[in-house]
């Protein structure tokens, strides 16, 4: 009778535990990383960083790198009634540049082009 309730325990605590490897996984999900703001499409994360006139996005998926190299994006700024673009190219492993700034509590539209050609759109709101 030992023998099975010591079975039944491992087993309960191992099915258990089974659960806890995906919290753990996106335990950084939605934090920003860089300094920046996230803006999410699909299974696609965006973190939008601007320092020194220079806007910055990193590309992750489910906190996997995901390689820019062939992907064009544009990062369309509403602040106010004033509307701008900023055009982004690749700038290495997984990010997207362009030069520009975040105005405050500006609404930004991120359009990227995937290098596989799927196109994502993400929205965020500038600190």
């Amino acid at each position: 009778m030992k023998q099975f309730f010591r079975l039944t325990a491992a087993f309960l605590f191992f099915a258990l535990s089974l659960g806890s490897n995906a919290v753990f996984a996106h335990a950084d999900h939605g934090k920003p990383q860089f300094g920046g703001v996230i803006a999410e499409a699909g299974v696609a994360q965006f973190e939008i960083v601007a320092r020194d006139g220079r806007i910055v996005v990193h590309v992750s998926a489910h906190g996997v790198p995901v390689a820019m190299a062939g992907a064009t994006g544009k990062l369309t700024l509403l602040a106010g009634s004033a509307k701008s673009e900023i055009d982004l190219k690749p700038a290495g492993d997984n990010r997207l540049a362009g030069d520009g700034a975040l105005p405050a509590k500006a609404k930004l539209l991120l359009t990227v082009q995937m290098p596989g050609g799927k196109t994502a759109q993400a929205r965020a709101v500038a600190r």
